[in-house]
């Protein structure tokens, strides 16, 4: 019975810590990727960092790596213990299933990546929501979320927009179509942005109803 057990914790462990590598190569290569684009074109490596983490499919991609790697629990600290509440963990799953929908929904018909460029694409956008999704489903303890943390959730993809109008309207650089408002003008781009936190709103509200029928099932 405890070798039985064993394995199925070392079976577990080992899926999540497979999944943390994809999750960090993902990132490692479309930094990389910007990197040497800015360093053919004689540009500030330090601006291709600040452009890379100022895609919600990176910050995402990191809160979801981060949180699969403090699953691995090689440490403990405060840190760790915050990003495996079942709150922060369930507002990660959100957020990187909504990438998921919004990149297949929004951006994958806009270009065709090849080589490096395409193993990142796809690491980001459809390995890691399925994964992930996966891990919060098998592993994060069930009936533990509110309809209040939906308010808290929203904080996230709000202030991320905010942040891009501000970025925007200082250097003219919005690092999605559906929110350059030197092209579509505010309207427009609110207007888009209010359709993809009710996305976010939609996603979020069907996680909460399945944490509270996996925890009524538990």
């Amino acid at each position: 019975m405890a070798t039985g057990s064993l394995q199925r914790l070392f079976s577990r462990q080992g899926l999540i810590a497979v999944a943390a590598m994809l999750g960090w190569l993902g990132l490692s290569v479309q930094l990389y990727l910007i990197l040497l684009l800015r360093w053919d074109a004689g540009d500030s490596l330090l601006g291709g960092v600040v452009s890379f983490f100022s895609f919600f499919t990176v910050l995402s991609n990191t809160l979801v790596a981060c949180v699969l790697t403090c699953a691995l629990k090689l440490r403990r600290g405060r840190g760790t213990a915050f990003l495996l509440r079942p709150s922060v963990s369930g507002a990660v799953a959100a957020s990187i299933v909504l990438v998921g929908l919004a990149y297949s929904l929004l951006l994958r018909h806009l270009w065709h990546p090849q080589g490096w460029q395409w193993l990142a694409d796809e690491l980001l956008h459809d390995v890691m929501p399925v994964l992930f999704l996966i891990y919060w489903w098998r592993c994060v303890p069930k009936g533990h979320l509110r309809f209040r943390h939906l308010g808290l959730w929203m904080l996230y993809p709000t202030l991320y927009f905010a942040y891009l109008l501000i970025r925007g309207h200082l250097l003219g650089l919005y690092p999605y179509p559906f929110i350059a408002v030197d092209t579509l003008g505010y309207p427009q781009v609110l207007l888009n942005a209010l359709g993809i936190l009710a996305g976010f709103v939609g996603v979020s509200l069907i996680l909460l109803g399945l944490d509270r029928w996996l925890g009524r099932k538990t």
